[in-house]
């Protein structure tokens, strides 16, 4: 019985990868670079509810596939306004909308983190210093501006 368990797990891990990667392949089709970056935090925030349900239910390799796509959507939406071309200072809508995001998704994080068994944290801890690294470079992009050349 529990080999044919074990099959269903892995069955459902690996459709809900397969989900996973078809929400963020919907997500670069989008033309418009900032929306695409909405997008892009939307969908982080949704796969972070998504590994809290996962973990609840003790199945850690969604949460492991989850916190993955948590790191591959905050990328593509720090890269969509980088490739952008606007200067953070001059057109900060967006970039102040990708700042506040990813400091709520880093508290949501760190939230999620200590509701974790000990033993289960280290998950987290290459996504969060990720979602981390792509805040405070937001943040010095708003307050600093591009460098001139």
């Amino acid at each position: 019985m529990t080999g044919k368990r074990f099959v269903l797990a892995l069955a459902l891990t690996l459709a809900g990868t397969a989900a996973a990667s078809t929400e963020l392949d919907a997500v670069r089709a989008e033309a418009n670079l900032e929306k695409r970056s909405k997008l892009a935090l939307d969908n982080a925030a949704s796969a972070l509810r998504s590994a809290r349900e996962a973990y609840q239910a003790g199945d850690t390799a969604t949460v492991t596939a989850k916190t993955d796509e948590i790191g591959e959507s905050v990328d593509l939406a720090y890269n969509s306004l980088t490739e952008t071309g606007k200067n953070p200072r001059k057109s900060p809508k967006w970039f102040k909308h990708a700042e506040m995001e990813t400091r709520e998704l880093t508290r949501r994080l760190e939230d999620f983190a200590q509701q974790m068994n000990y033993n289960d944290r280290a998950i987290l801890d290459k996504i969060r210093a990720r979602v981390e690294q792509v805040h405070d470079e937001l943040l010095t992009g708003l307050m600093e501006g591009r460098k001139k050349k």
